[in-house]
């Protein structure tokens, strides 16, 4: 059965064939137009080709044999002066009539401009019927109404237990929970549950999942949406989108509200960008008001979710509104361990895989990132034809989530893989030789991401504070490429910028950030980006000679570690050697072929 829509839509595609096929015959039974020049026509006009000369104006026409003929008049003169200019005599051309023309030719008007009129209508036509489909049928130019995403209780419920880590988190959202399953425990002791929930964590710490955790254990509908999406050209719709938004989640009220990336629209107002008529104002003030309107008995839930509270509006976060806030870090080790064999469930392993290694391999990554782990390892399996997904490989993806997928089919020179040898040989002796340094797990040569080579170094336990010696030893290890290249190839390369980078950046924070040098412990850590909500001017809080001090100071600094790498380089050169030409060798050396190593050439 053919819809009310695909019927007229075959009734306009009828009318366009059927129109072409007659415009296909009209345009085969028009004669051929041919222009000739006056003296042409003439001379056929006194041979008596023609049977009969159409005179339109200055237009002289005629037709012979399907093949019309015009030509103009450039003389300006009557047909009868052009037979005595041209010399032929009128009784020679008696059997041909000569008819004056209307000086506009209707018919060719009106063919062309049916021609051109026809297919505009049938084209109104079909897109006046489509409209009308869709607008009756699917609401398509609503563009106003919210783009909100409604999840069931029931459809993909994710629970707490879904949820690893995140232990102090869960029992904060806990009372939110039974809020929504029992309102009245709480009102009838006068409580009021927090309207606002913020979630507040790096990229990929669980923020959305946590927040869909917190349905899941409710049992109530999930309303999902980004704050984008509220924000569109036209000044109002995004306040618009808000209000429709939120009477959706009221009409299923128990439920939660999740707004994600509410930086995008809840950013500080007051910059003068854009004026009162500012889009993203208008639409974090409806935001606003729609909180402070909420009844007493609505049982809704709005949880936002951002990276960035610092950019925050100061009236989003006070009492009644986003009064709720919740950090979420990155997980420690033990957690990094049940986040990776709840990736693991869907993955076909063998038995026996140490996960524990393998978190202790991930420091400092986010839950995000350690399912890219599991999936790396299960992609890299599958394109070496395995049936089970092995600990090896999820080793090798926790490399190529840190920095990219290996080139083994980039060409270098011998003379650049020699240098590459010796610049991470230096980074490794260098760390191997100084005291609270991270060991290192894997020397490599081969290139991943943006990386011509690189040296691994992995802590033993997590670490969230760093001393003035961890810091000091760190600048130390930076330079060891460097140092390396300068001792053996007698010049340093480019390979060596990332680390001056860091190196440059690490001393600056160490003195302006942290207080650890000799300008004593004052910090004038600034924001290096500017947000809208933020001042666009910044008052500058030291003074020049400061500044000068610092940047002194940091030249002293990289310069000492430079030295310090040198001398214990410069003491350990045969290692250096060595292992330079291991990795010449076989590209690659593992942390327990390094420890051999150092084990037969202890580190002096």
């Amino acid at each position: 059965m053919f819809t009310k829509l695909s019927k007229n839509v075959l009734y306009v595609f009828a009318i366009i064939i059927l129109v072409a096929l007659v415009f296909s015959f009209y345009s085969k039974s028009l004669p051929e137009q041919k222009d000739i020049s006056l003296n042409k026509f003439m001379q056929m006009t006194k041979e008596n080709s023609f049977d009969k000369i159409t005179i339109r104006e200055n237009i002289l026409m005629a037709e012979v044999d399907d093949v019309k003929y015009e030509a103009k008049n450039g003389l300006n003169v009557s047909f009868y002066e052009l037979l005595e200019y041209y010399e032929i005599d009128s009784e020679d051309i008696l059997n041909i009539d000569v008819e004056y023309a209307e000086s506009v030719d209707w018919m060719s008007i009106l063919s062309i401009g049916g021609m051109i009129l026809l297919p505009l209508l049938v084209l109104f036509f079909l897109f006046n019927t489509i409209g009308k489909s869709l607008k009756g049928n699917s609401k398509a130019f609503t563009f106003a109404d919210s783009k909100i995403r409604k999840y069931l209780p029931n459809k993909n419920k994710i629970t707490f237990k879904d949820v690893a880590g995140l232990q102090e988190e869960k029992e904060e959202l806990i009372e939110i929970v039974s809020f929504l399953k029992s309102p009245e425990k709480f009102t009838n002791l006068g409580a009021k549950i927090p309207k606002g929930v913020l979630l507040m964590g790096r990229p990929g710490t669980g923020k959305t999942l946590l927040a869909r955790a917190v349905a899941g254990e409710a049992g109530v509908p999930f309303f999902h949406i980004s704050g984008s999406e509220f924000v569109e050209m036209f000044v109002g719709v995004g306040a618009s989108r808000v209000r429709s938004a939120f009477a959706e989640a009221k009409r299923s009220a128990p439920a939660i509200l999740f707004i994600d990336e509410i930086d995008a629209i809840g950013r500080s107002r007051g910059t003068g960008l854009g004026g009162g008529q500012d889009e993203r104002e208008q639409t974090l003030n409806q935001i606003l008001v729609e909180m402070d309107g909420f009844d007493k008995n609505t049982n809704l839930i709005i949880i936002a979710a951002t990276n960035r509270p610092d950019v925050l509006d100061s009236a989003l976060l006070r009492p009644g509104r986003f009064d709720r806030r919740i950090v979420l870090h990155t997980p420690d080790i033990k957690e990094r361990e049940a986040i990776l064999k709840i990736h693991a469930r869907k993955v076909k392993t063998v038995k026996d895989i140490d996960y524990v290694k393998i978190a202790g391999r991930t420091p400092g990554f986010s839950g995000a990132d350690l399912e890219s782990v599991i999936n790396e390892g299960a992609l890299l399996a599958a394109k070496n034809n395995k049936k089970l997904v092995s600990e090896t490989d999820f080793l090798e993806s926790i490399e190529k989530v840190l920095l990219g997928p290996e080139k083994r089919s980039k060409v270098f020179s011998e003379k650049e893989k020699n240098i590459k040898a010796y610049h991470e040989a230096g980074h490794a002796i260098v760390a191997s030789a100084l005291k609270d340094t991270d060991p290192v797990r894997k020397i490599s040569i081969l290139s991943r991401g943006m990386a011509g080579g690189y040296t691994l170094q992995v802590p033993v336990e997590d670490k969230h504070f760093k001393s003035k010696t961890e810091f000091l030893n760190e600048l130390i290890v930076l330079f060891g490429g460097y140092a390396a290249e300068t001792i053996i190839l007698g010049e340093p390369s480019t390979g060596s910028s990332n680390d001056l980078e860091k190196a440059s950046e690490m001393a600056r924070e160490f003195i302006t950030v942290y207080g650890m040098s000799d300008l004593g412990p004052i910090s004038f850590h600034e924001e290096e980006n500017v947000f809208l909500g933020k001042n666009i001017s910044s008052r500058k809080t030291y003074s020049e000679e400061f500044s000068y001090s610092v940047d002194k100071l940091i030249v002293q600094m990289t310069t000492e570690a430079l030295e310090k790498a040198k001398d214990v380089l410069q003491n350990n050169r045969e290692l250096l050697e060595k292992i330079a030409n291991k990795l010449l060798e076989q590209e690659v050396i593992e942390q327990e072929e390094f420890d051999l190593i150092l084990k037969e050439n202890p580190v002096k």
